[in-house]
């Protein structure tokens, strides 16, 4: 079976997380993803550790963990695009490509000729795709952006923590990723309307933005209301009850999201009275009458274990779950059962593999394919400039000894 994306290249100039993100994504999808890097410095994130993977000898890697996030499906090519030399070279390649993906700052490619004008010159129909802190228009376009300023900025914040507390960031750089999956989308629906027409187009992609419409139904709150959300920690502005509660031997979710899950919890807590109390009958009620009703439920769930209560509520259709540590997670029966944790060969390695988070994209007849682990920087080169540009092997000697790649 074909990958449902085979037969489409990817000039991939990104770093960091965003990008890498999205290039990851279309080349699990199938897609030749080209993953350009500076020689000798390569993406920042090899560097962001610990921890880093363990090399054959056992001792510390120059790979980090973060890098091998966002990177599977890629082989690397280095060329330094500071050079003219290295331009002219990577305009070659972008013209044997059929997506373009960067994240520099706005402009920042214009003076080594590789800005959207500037690759259109050389692929017409090219997608290119860029991806920067808040766009290209706007007063704040020429700023350099981060998922925690985004985080900040786009309200997220706000929304998340305590109460009482300070505002908390997500604890993944979720503007980032989010940024690089909308990015996908749009790379997508660009690609269909280039099979339609025959013509590509500028994608422009912001963090600010992506962090601003994924507030969804809070940012809606307060469109509608007029009223600013206040933070809530893990309790839900809309339902109730819908909260971390404690339980003989730990915590667990309670995500009660209508009247009917509402008394049959009631039922197996053995306080059905609680489904009729004219304070809780209905999930308005409850909402309104929150105050009341949390403390109830608080000394009532101690008198439970945390099996009980997920595995009872369960049973019964109502909404709720363990609060896992990531070595449960990858221990569940369900996420391995899904194949969320994959495993990817890698001789340069101790063990000789890679644990690797898996693709959630589950297709009946394009599988998500496993190609290629995450690659150490310029694996590639000598194969890629062969490959797609027919350079014999003394021109390639020459570039690597000019500095170009």
């Amino acid at each position: 079976m074909t990958a449902p994306l085979a037969g489409l290249r990817v000039f991939d100039l990104t770093r960091i997380l965003a990008g890498p993100t999205a290039t990851q994504l279309l080349g699990d999808l199938g897609a030749d993803v080209v993953k350009i890097e500076r020689p000798g410095q390569g993406d920042d994130t090899r560097k962001w550790g610990p921890p880093f993977v363990k090399d054959a000898e056992g001792g510390d890697s120059t790979t980090a963990a973060y890098y091998l996030s966002a990177n599977r499906n890629k082989r690397s090519l280095t060329i330094d695009i500071a050079t003219e030399e290295g331009q002219a070279l990577a305009r070659r390649i972008a013209a044997e490509c059929d997506i373009f993906v960067e994240n520099f700052k706005v402009g920042g490619l214009k003076r080594y000729g590789l800005d959207y004008d500037s690759i259109r010159q050389v692929k017409p129909d090219i997608l290119y795709c860029s991806i920067t802190g808040f766009g290209q228009t706007g007063p704040y376009a020429p700023r350099a952006g981060y998922d925690y300023l985004a985080q900040g900025m786009g309200g997220i914040m706000s929304l998340t923590g305590e109460p009482e507390g300070e505002p908390i960031k997500v604890g993944v750089g979720i503007a980032d990723i989010m940024c690089g999956m909308y990015a996908v989308s749009a790379i997508l629906a660009a690609l269909h309307h280039r099979t339609k027409t025959g013509e590509g187009q500028h994608i422009d992609l912001a963090l600010l933005d992506s962090q601003v419409a994924w507030l969804s139904y809070e940012g809606l709150n307060y469109l509608t209301s007029g009223q600013v959300p206040k933070r809530q920690g893990n309790e839900h502005p809309n339902i109730v009850p819908y909260k971390v509660l404690p339980c003989a031997d730990g915590y667990f979710i309670l995500a009660v999201g209508n009247d009917g899950q509402f008394r049959r919890f009631c039922d197996f807590a053995g306080r059905p009275e609680l489904a009729d109390d004219p304070r809780f009958a209905t999930n308005a009620l409850r909402v309104r009458n929150r105050a009341a009703l949390y403390p109830i439920l608080e000394a009532l769930t101690p008198g439970k274990t945390l099996n009980a209560w997920v595995e009872g509520l369960s049973a019964l259709g109502v909404p709720s779950g363990a609060v896992n540590t990531l070595d449960r997670v990858f221990a569940d029966p369900q996420i391995r059962q899904r194949e969320m944790r994959i495993e990817m060969a890698d001789a340069e390695t101790l063990t000789g593999r890679i644990a690797l988070i898996g693709n959630p994209i589950k297709f009946s007849g394009t599988p998500v394919t496993y190609r290629h682990p995450p690659p150490r920087m310029g694996q590639h080169s000598d194969e890629l400039l062969k490959e797609l540009l027919d350079l014999p092997a003394a021109e390639i000697a020459r570039l690597r000894e000019s500095g170009a790649i």
